[in-house]
């Protein structure tokens, strides 16, 4: 059994500006991702040039911070708005949704590639593999903020929190969504690949990570599990994550499929 350490979320405060760990965790991800998109793009096959990838970054951090807290704010929190609609802009009380963040990245990125005059698809695959870093930060972050803990648990890992031992499950998706997801797709997409394939490996990837860590990480308290009958199946395990991670690995194993069709191998276009 391991003790939490009990980390002041607030690393400094000036006044009213309160500098979080949380958000500190974001920054050191954009810069991750603004280093590995570099060297990613000085790759002759690369569709994505050096110069263009602060835009492409900027256009990324705008995604994900509305789409995250958007998809938070509809999924997660829309009794809070429908009784207090200013609780969209208001960021600092937290809510992110990755899901949400996810969406707001595909059309931030889909925006960039009409920009460019490229394929989606091409700008979507450069992205895919840089993406899992920013995760893995991102649950180091709700680590150190205390939140989504898992459930109790005899694990000799699991921390002893308010005398009660919780899997620290921000942690295990740390390590599945962040670096495992990060090492394979890095790798994966370290040589020219079909079009769909790196984005459709990210999407079945993180579906599955995500679906399995849900059976120990303890769903939000407003919503709880979400019993479902299907064909006369009773499911009262389902949780909101794994409803939302069932599409992604379906879409992600067809991406998959159609890029690696014969017909779907060429990678003409690809600068």
């Amino acid at each position: 059994m391991l003790t939490y350490p009990e980390i002041d979320p607030v690393i400094f405060s000036i006044g009213f500006l309160k500098i979080r760990w949380y958000g500190l965790m974001y920054v050191v991800g954009f810069v991750f991702a603004w280093w590995l998109a570099r060297r990613r793009a000085r790759e002759s096959w690369s569709i994505i040039k050096p110069a263009q990838v602060d835009d492409l970054l900027f256009y990324g951090m705008l995604g994900v911070i509305v789409g995250g807290r958007v998809g938070y704010v509809f999924v997660y929190g829309f009794d809070q708005l429908m009784s207090d609609p200013l609780y969209l802009v208001r960021i600092t009380e937290g809510g992110m949704s990755f899901h949400g963040g996810l969406a707001g990245v595909m059309l931030a990125m889909w925006a960039y590639a009409r920009r460019l005059g490229v394929r989606v698809w091409g700008v979507l695959d450069f992205v895919a593999p840089i993406t899992p870093l920013g995760l893995f930060f991102g649950r180091i972050g709700n680590f150190i903020n205390g939140e989504l803990w898992g459930k109790p648990t005899d694990v000799p890992w699991g921390f002893n929190v308010n005398g009660v031992v919780l899997h620290p499950s921000m942690l295990y998706e740390a390590l599945l969504e962040g670096l495992v997801l990060f090492l394979i797709l890095w790798s994966f997409s370290g040589k020219e690949r079909p079009y769909m394939s790196v984005s459709g490996l990210f999407l079945l990837l993180y579906g599955v990570f995500r679906f399995v860590v849900e059976f120990v990480r303890v769903p939000d308290s407003h919503l709880g599990y979400l019993a479902m009958d299907w064909l006369t199946l009773a499911m009262d395990w389902l949780t909101m994550g794994q409803i939302l991670s069932i599409p992604m690995i379906v879409f992600g194993a067809i991406l998959i499929f159609l890029a690696y069709r014969p017909r779907s191998r060429s990678l003409e276009g690809r600068a």
